[in-house]
């Protein structure tokens, strides 16, 4: 049976990606990071190995923000639309679920809600930082 695949896209199609086979992890993320980047007060991560994830054109249309070693953002040229994080050191690339309209997202946890701006009282496990086998503290945050 092949992999599933999924097409990812900027707002003006100008940048594509195929995503394909299952993401390592799918979150709420919270950081201020994110919504400084996404200019959103909460972002819909899906994180996928880097072998996973193929541009099918305009890579060369991409800019790269890079606000720390760890996390190498990456937007459209023409229409200024976020597409993907690149995070080396952890082995991950985020592909946003908002640029993948036919992707199932079903977020599992949240993550980062220490820094939340808005409550989400959903139920899912609320990392105050990332799960210990991402890295981070493992720390639960209270709903």
């Amino acid at each position: 049976m092949p992999d599933k695949s999924y097409t990812a896209r900027c707002a003006c199609g100008a940048v594509e990606i195929e995503v394909s086979g299952d993401p390592i992890a799918q979150a709420y993320c919270h950081c201020v990071d994110c919504r400084a980047w996404l200019s959103a007060p909460v972002h819909g991560a899906t994180l996928w190995p880097p072998q996973s994830v193929k541009f099918i054109k305009g890579k060369d249309n991409l800019i790269l923000y890079k606000r720390t070693e760890n996390s190498h953002r990456m937007s459209c040229k023409s229409c200024g639309a976020a597409v993907l994080s690149d995070h080396p050191d952890a082995g991950f690339t985020d592909v946003l679920a908002a640029t993948m309209p036919d992707f199932p997202f079903a977020p599992a946890m949240h993550v980062f809600y220490g820094e939340k701006m808005i409550p989400i009282k959903d139920g899912l496990p609320k990392f105050t930082d990332m799960p210990a086998e991402f890295g981070g503290s493992g720390q639960m945050a209270a709903e």
